[in-house]
């Protein structure tokens, strides 16, 4: 069963069915739903802290650069 978010989800099953404690049994079912818990997991590090930058006074005085790294390969060859 593929479903939505908790709330959503009750609402289409109430439009459609009843069963004693369904509510309950459904809550349950999402929060221990295998493939929610891969697809909403919390991998790698915490992000930084922002760090203020003085404006500079003159153009091109300060570059700054962000760097992306460890992304996997995509599945398509361009």
């Amino acid at each position: 069963m593929v479903h939505m978010s908790e709330d959503r989800t009750k609402e289409r099953v109430a439009s459609t069915a009843w069963l004693p404690k369904w509510e309950q049994e459904l809550s349950e079912y999402i929060n221990t739903c295998e493939r929610c818990e891969k697809a909403n997991r919390k991998n790698g590090k915490k992000y930084g802290l922002i760090q203020h930058i003085e404006e500079p006074k003159h153009p091109w005085k300060t570059i700054n650069m962000d760097w992306v790294t460890g992304l996997f390969p995509g599945g398509k060859e361009n």
